[in-house]
């Protein structure tokens, strides 16, 4: 595919089928397409081949590390094993053109342009010197122009075909038949087409030229396309090759592709995690900058879960591989990006049905510009440049890349910054939201929880202290029995609050596992039950106080004032203890709140933990909307009732309860560790534990929008400017070329400003300053003052 125009060929070929949905990528040379399983994979080769192109599926088998094999070569269609050496062999056939044509054509247009050097016969040589160029050099453009043909359709690659045939057949009339082949002519400098038949004119010097420079800015064109897919090829870097892995004692090294579930491997410090796992023994420091955008190096020891990819900077480590292939991290993180540049912004869709009809109009208007001149008495050279210039100033490849190499260059940048965004539509509403509901546990906070205190009533423990310090080991019979209850029951949940108690249980206790729990049920938002040694155990938010013991009663409101979560553990229908479980803020809580706020961003805070818990936290943070005791359904219905005012709303979140907020929002935003249903439900997915990725991904979504719109500007402006002048005569056709050319360059490069974008470095007035590194920061000018 060469324009905008092929893009839509191929899409409407695709969309005839009954059933087939297509989004195809210009900048990529990919088409995702949704079929019923009635229509194969072949089929739908067979419709793209059937409209003249070339077409295999993008998706071979995971290759080593889980990674795509297309995802190591980068986001093209690269060719497969068996094609590979004829994919070099061609790119050496394209360098070799260019070359050749380049050596032919210089001295055509250097002898056409100066006058001075216009010696006798000067035009045969001329002659002789574009004749190849104008059949072998051109012959990409005559070959894609007869297939078009063939199919009734016309592209690009039709008008510059047009166009230097057009230039050529003049020009051999004018020699041969014309007079401008006596001995002695020569033909004056000129940029516009002479309106007399007086001077003799050869127009050898566009036959050359439009071959020239589309080759030249194909080429640059495609070689800057690669820049803004560097994404996929960096991450692909990211997968090691080997690995040491130690079986029955024995440490032998082996592919990544070999790791299974459960093997025990070891990263030596200077290497890279194989694939994700948790550490078994030793401990390290990994650099997570390439993967997630971490800045700083994070300390890892026994029990802690590794990413695949990450360098260790450290010690020894042994780690057990838990997942692998396509189901690591980094896998998932390549298919999100490879996703999200599959996807059309609004405004391309306009662009793309521009282009469907933009070439055949292009035609029209030549022929159109063609017999006007000629009716209105100009001599026909002048007719014939004016039309020649008219096909080749027309420039739909501009139209086609304007959004595909903006969005290749973005989500590049944003997996750098560590922010997966799920496609262009994502980044749409991204940009235009003007309300974020945030979530508190796992989001505004840590979500490493820790057990702060436990208090059982005191009929319970007559001899003890009613609340007993959690870093005390003076806790009770009773106090250690609820714990340990309390914990076998939270076995069955991924919370943070489960897994606080479940480790300080553990903790506390003799050392024996504990027991499974029967019949566990877990109610999102409210807690779970289960039964432990016959009897009904259920861990709940506290619910009423006035039904609870007084010390309880005491003991929720005085984890509430502290800004703890109180949670309580009923036997049967008895309350039998509460245990307040305390979570730090962010580090960077404040700081990316506040520049929500300087962005325009109107922040909620929703959770389902009691009102003081919630308002204590939202004190911290200068919020003063807050929904205290939300269940998820709550959370759903506060994103219904914004959206029913008017408000565009993104909620943050990592829990299964804030799944149905994510999926019921205008955009959600799952935070790095969160629940795969939150990811799922999720539009981004913020890979780095650091909430600055919030108004990151806020303005990343913003710079990309304003450069798909400059970029579309630029190509309908292109089009609105370069045509009339053409068709008035007021442009060569040589220039028409190198200007066409330039477009689309200009397009591409505007793209790649993305690559280098930094999130802290102001734009224009109002924005946040901050310092030039592109890596995720960790203080701000403010945060002394806050």
């Amino acid at each position: 595919m060469t324009c905008a125009a092929c893009v839509g060929r191929v899409e409407r070929k695709l969309g005839r089928i009954e059933g087939v949905s297509a989004t195809v990528n210009l900048a990529t040379g990919r088409a995702k397409v949704s079929h019923p399983a009635s229509v194969s994979v072949a089929d739908l080769v067979g419709v793209v081949e059937a409209a003249g192109y070339r077409a295999r599926p993008a998706e071979p088998p995971a290759g080593p590390g889980g990674l795509p094999d297309t995802a190591r070569s980068g986001p093209s269609l690269e060719p497969g094993d068996g094609q590979r050496g004829s994919g070099e062999a061609d790119e050496r056939h394209e360098r070799d053109r260019l070359l050749i044509t380049t050596l032919l054509a210089v001295p055509v247009l250097a002898l056409s342009m100066v006058p001075a050097w216009q010696f006798r016969n000067w035009q045969w040589l001329c002659f002789v010197l574009a004749a190849p160029v104008a059949v072998w050099g051109a012959w990409p453009f005559h070959q894609r122009a007869l297939r078009g043909l063939r199919h009734a359709t016309a592209t690009m690659d039709t008008l510059v075909s047009l166009g230097v045939a057009a230039s050529f057949v003049w020009s051999s009339y004018a020699l041969f038949l014309g007079g401008a082949g006596v001995p002695g002519m020569t033909m004056p400098l000129t940029l516009l087409p002479s309106a007399s038949g007086e001077v003799a004119h050869v127009y050898l010097e566009v036959v050359v030229g439009v071959p020239l420079f589309v080759l030249v800015g194909r080429r640059l064109e495609a070689r800057a396309r690669r820049g803004t897919g560097s994404a996929l090829r960096s991450l692909a870097e990211l997968a090691a090759k080997d690995v040491a892995v130690r079986r029955g004692g024995v440490e032998r090294r082996v592919p990544v592709a070999g790791l299974a579930v459960g093997d025990v491997f070891l990263v030596r410090p200077g290497e890279r995690v194989a694939t994700d796992g948790t550490v078994v023994e030793g401990g390290s420091a990994l650099d997570l900058s390439l993967v997630t955008g971490e800045s700083h190096p994070v300390e890892v020891g026994p029990g802690s879960p590794v990413i695949g990819g990450a360098v260790n900077s450290g010690g020894l480590l042994e780690v057990r591989a838990d997942a692998v292939g396509s189901d690591t991290q980094l896998a998932r993180i390549t298919r999100l990006v490879e996703d999200a540049q599959t996807g059309k912004a609004a405004v391309q869709r306009l662009a793309d049905s521009v282009a469907a009809v933009f070439v055949p109009a292009v035609m029209s208007v030549s022929v159109t510009v063609l017999g006007f001149w000629l009716g209105a008495g100009a001599d026909p050279q002048a007719a014939i440049t004016a039309a020649v210039a008219v096909l080749v100033a027309a420039c739909p490849c501009a139209l086609g890349l304007a959004t595909p190499t903006a969005l290749l260059a973005a989500t590049g940048r944003g997996a750098r910054l560590g922010i997966l965004v799920s496609g262009v539509q994502a980044l749409e509403r991204l940009r235009n939201i003007d309300t974020v509901v945030l979530d508190k546990t796992g989001t505004l906070t840590t979500g490493r929880m820790s057990v702060i205190a436990v208090t059982v009533p005191a009929d319970a423990e007559k001899d003890t202290d009613t609340e007993k310090d959690a870093d005390t080991d003076g806790d009770t019979d009773a106090t250690a029995e609820v714990l340990r209850l309390a914990a076998v029951v939270e076995q069955g949940s991924d919370h943070p609050l489960a897994r606080a108690i479940v480790t300080h249980a553990r903790g506390q206790g003799d050392g024996h596992p504990l027991p499974r729990p029967v019949r566990f049920a877990a109610v999102p938002g409210l807690g779970v039950s289960a039964l432990v040694d016959g009897e009904e155990v259920a861990v709940t938010r506290p619910g009423e106080l006035s039904g609870l013991p007084g010390d309880l009663r005491e003991a929720v409101r005085a984890a509430e004032t502290a800004g703890h979560t109180a949670v309580l553990v009923r036997v049967g229908d008895t309350p039998r203890a509460v245990i307040s479980v305390g979570d730090t803020l962010r580090s960077d809580a404040y700081r990316a709140v506040e520049h929500l706020r300087r962005l325009g961003l109107r922040t909620v805070l929703a959770s389902g933990d009691r009102e003081a818990t919630v308002r204590a936290i939202a004190g911290q943070l200068g919020i003063t909307e807050v929904h205290a005791g939300a269940l998820p359904e709550d959370k759903a219905a506060l994103v219904a009732t914004l959206q029913g005012h008017g408000s565009r709303v993104a909620v943050v979140g990592d829990g299964v309860n804030d799944a149905a907020a994510l999926a019921a929002a205008d955009l959600g935003i799952a935070m790095a560790g969160g629940t795969d249903a939150a990811i799922g439900a999720a539009d981004v997915t913020l890979v780095r534990e650091d909430m600055q990725a919030i108004p990151d991904a806020v303005r990343l979504a913003r710079h990309t929008l304003a450069t798909i719109r400059a970029n579309l500007v630029w190509a309908f402006g292109y089009n609105l400017v370069t045509l009339p002048l053409a068709a008035v005569g007021w442009l060569n056709p040589m220039v028409a070329a190198a200007a066409m050319s330039a477009s689309s360059l200009l397009v591409v490069g505007n793209s790649l400003r993305l690559r280098t974008w930094n999130p802290y470095r102001p734009h224009r007035p109002g924005h946040v300053p901050g310092h030039r590194s592109g890596r995720a920061r960790t203080t701000t000018p403010w945060e002394t003052t806050a």
